[in-house]
């Protein structure tokens, strides 16, 4: 008599491990930048011409662009792009300069690198339907500044906690008073490796995650490896405080026409909600989200209702209505 073997579990996305990976890796070049690009959806035969609608009269679907934050890399959106893939929408998350397998930043002001990156990113996708931009964090902040850029063929953005509005403690004390810096750097012996590493895995989860214990033990090592030795983790606080300080001079919201979706998040320990909710001040035009629930990267803490929440986005773009599901509206009421 055979016994019959339990079948493995599905994964977050409800893909069975014998299942084909719906993401497709590759690696592109953007304004001189070698970087990894993670893709869902359906593929791409052949590149449409540049109209907003197909030869039967109706809008060309929407092309996601997800953009992650500092210290992070396109695999934060893996979860997101797995319920993407399984709705049939095109996604694209690619790692920014400096992290993740992109190329590293060059010397001086990161912001405008960002950007011309940005830039290219979204002229690629342009050019196979109507790109709309979410990004979280530094995301949300790239996101809304290529808003600001008329030039740019952008049809509208979701920013997810994006700082330099009203930030946490946290941000504000390593952004303006670089003490603990010094002092880390100052130290007559390095900080060991293991050291090094077994803080991180404390501290990643109660950064990241509105719940630490509902942490994802792979993302929290990803993040870990970011902060392999004590000369790692130095260059990461010096190129942080360097970027809180290109912050407080980011944004021209009064630039911003395109219908744009803020998202802020109650348990989030670095961009408070009142960061979210005058940056909505500060755009009329803007949709307010503002979950309680969620910390400062909803797409670990929720993969499911954050690609619930593009993939609604983007089509009330597409269709000229903006953003109205009543579901997300009793959230913003109700957390």
């Amino acid at each position: 008599m055979t016994a019959t073997q339990r079948p493995a579990p599905a994964d977050q996305g409800g893909r069975h491990p014998s299942d084909p990976d719906p993401i497709r890796e590759s690696f592109r070049r953007f304004a001189g930048v070698r970087t990894r690009v993670l893709e869902a959806g359906p593929p791409v035969a052949e590149a449409p011409r540049r109209t907003r609608r197909r030869p039967d009269g109706k809008p060309r679907a929407p092309r996601l662009v997800l953009l992650h934050g500092y210290c992070d890399s396109a695999d934060t959106w893996r979860p997101v792009l797995d319920q993407l893939a399984a709705e049939g929408i095109a996604a694209t998350a690619v790692d920014l300069p400096g992290f993740g397998d992109a190329q590293s930043l060059r010397p001086g002001p990161m912001l405008p690198q960002f950007d011309a990156f940005t830039a290219a990113v979204v002229r690629e996708q342009a050019v196979l339907g109507p790109v709309v931009l979410a990004g979280n964090s530094l995301g949300g902040t790239l996101s809304l500044r290529a808003a600001q850029t008329s030039r740019l063929p952008v049809a509208g953005v979701v920013s997810i906690a994006a700082p330099g509005l009203v930030d946490s403690w946290l941000v504000r004390t390593v952004g303006r008073n670089p003490l603990p810096l010094r002092l880390y750097s100052s130290l007559p012996v390095p900080v060991p490796g293991f050291l090094v590493r077994a803080v991180a895995e404390q501290v990643v989860p109660r950064i990241l995650y509105a719940d630490s214990r509902q942490a994802d033990a792979g993302q929290v090592r990803r993040f870990t490896t970011l902060f392999p030795d004590y000369r790692a983790t130095t260059r990461r606080l010096e190129q942080a405080r360097q970027l809180v300080a290109e912050l407080s001079d980011a944004y021209r919201l009064d630039e911003v026409r395109v219908p744009l979706l803020v998202v802020a998040c109650g348990k989030d320990k670095l961009v408070t909600s009142a960061s979210g909710q005058r940056l909505h001040t500060l755009v009329p035009h803007s949709r307010l989200l503002v979950r309680e629930d969620w910390g400062h990267c909803p797409q670990l803490d929720d993969p499911p209702e954050v690609a619930e929440l593009l993939s609604f986005f983007s089509a009330g773009v597409i269709r000229g209505t903006g953003f109205s599901p009543e579901t997300a509206v009793a959230d913003t009421a109700t957390g």
